[in-house]
């Protein structure tokens, strides 16, 4: 069977393009914060911090005591895209990119003679060089070659940093064997439990498992897409649909009263139903999450929803949250993190509207603010409730959603 695949993955992609932006940090063990507190976590780490253990999701406090060198810079959700695109083009480049997974990761679709060992293998390394040429030369890559994607992104995690590993057919399932389970992408701790019980505890058993064990693990036919897969056949991948749009952030201490809080819940809110309608959605119900500092004695979370008639506009969204807001019980203490997430999400063209909507008349004024802000700012046009929260809940880049700077800078 031909090479079908090939997969690029940047290395510590946030931390390497602090590096490359800012020469003096190179060579240093680098770490990202979402902001610059003691009390916060990693959400990156440079190739020289990770060779102290300092990972996604240390503490400050921790990384400090694993590397005592270690310098720490705060995120530009911003700036990370802008590199995205830029990584895009190069490998574009080269190749067509088949779809980009993550801010860090794409994959491509070998062709013709490119399905070749040594032609992959060549374009490959063409990759790398074009990242580095025509973005910058910090700017590492783990490129995975293999006969479909799964393998492909295997193998790219197989040698880091800068590595690349082709997964021949022939080798197949040995070369997998010296993994762990949690090494293998759509295994996280919840499925290794659910193989665990089924007696699956090494990536050999799982590839010894049948093709009805495996199904039975994952709860359908996924298991047999998963069995096919482990054995190098290309399999299509069940269709997704956007289910919800939604934001949190955990709130600085001067933001931590209720008046502050629900500002920035507000800020939550306008920046989602501007996404919704970006994505030509409406939505049928609205969920708000809120998280309290530690309480021993008392609950440290809450969540409510509520459901109404599929729509996209700010002002009835801002009226749910108000309501939802007024039904939560005494706060047990000051409040942490805060969010709101939109909801039974139905395309706009689908959803029946009703002739006899008054509140259809906002229609314009939505569009008019997305247009402004989109051209200005984000924070050019806003409601009042949001006022004191403007300045909060920055771009935040998630592992499967690159942000759009159209609809998600910050200004």
């Amino acid at each position: 069977m031909a090479l079908h695949s090939l997969y690029v993955d940047l290395n510590s992609f946030f931390a390497s393009v602090e590096q490359q932006l800012r020469p003096e940090l190179r060579g240093r063990a680098v770490g990202v914060l979402p902001v610059m507190a003691d009390t916060t976590c990693c959400i990156a780490a440079s190739i020289d911090a990770k060779r102290f253990g300092v990972r996604t999701g240390t503490p400050v406090w921790q990384a400090r005591k694993l590397c005592r060198d270690i310098v720490f810079v705060q995120a530009r959700p911003a700036t990370y895209v802008e590199i995205h695109h830029r990584i895009v083009a190069a490998v574009e480049s080269c190749t067509p990119v088949g779809e980009v997974l993550s801010i860090d990761e794409m994959a491509c679709d070998l062709m013709g003679s490119e399905r070749e060992e040594a032609n992959a293998i060549r374009l490959g390394r063409q990759i790398k060089q074009a990242i580095y040429d025509q973005v910058g030369e910090v700017l590492h890559s783990s490129v995975g070659i293999a006969p479909n994607r799964f393998l492909a992104k295997t193998a790219s995690n197989m040698q880091k940093p800068d590595g690349l590993v082709v997964i021949r057919q022939e080798d197949l399932p040995h070369c997998l064997y010296g993994l762990k389970l949690s090494d293998l992408n759509g295994i996280g701790r919840a499925m290794e439990q659910r193989l665990d019980q089924l007696g699956i505890h090494t990536v050999e058993q799982l590839c010894g498992a049948s093709k009805a064990l495996l199904r039975r693990a994952w709860g359908g036919i996924e298991g047999e897409r998963y069995y096919a897969r482990l054995r190098g056949e290309i399999v299509a991948s069940a269709p997704t649909r956007r289910s919800s749009v939604g934001h949190s952030h955990v709130l600085a201490p001067e933001l931590r009263d209720p008046a502050s809080a629900l500002a920035v819940l507000f800020r939550l809110l306008h920046k989602a139903a501007m996404r919704l309608r970006h994505y030509g959605c409406c939505a049928g119900n609205l969920a708000l999450h809120l998280r309290y500092l530690d309480n021993p004695r008392g609950r440290t979370h809450w969540i409510d929803q509520a459901r109404f008639a599929p729509h996209a506009d700010t002002l009835r969204f801002n009226r749910v949250l108000a309501e939802l807001w007024q039904r939560r019980p005494p706060d047990p203490a000051p409040l942490l993190k805060v969010g709101i997430t939109l909801n039974e999400l139905a395309e706009r063209s689908q959803v029946t509207r009703d002739l006899f909507d008054p509140d259809d008349r906002h229609e314009p004024l939505n569009s008019v603010l997305d247009h402004i802000n989109q051209r200005y700012g984000p924070n050019t046009l806003y409601f009042g409730g949001a006022h004191r929260g403007r300045g909060a809940a920055p771009m935040r880049i998630a592992f499967s959603h690159v942000p759009e700077l159209q609809v998600e800078s910050d200004g």
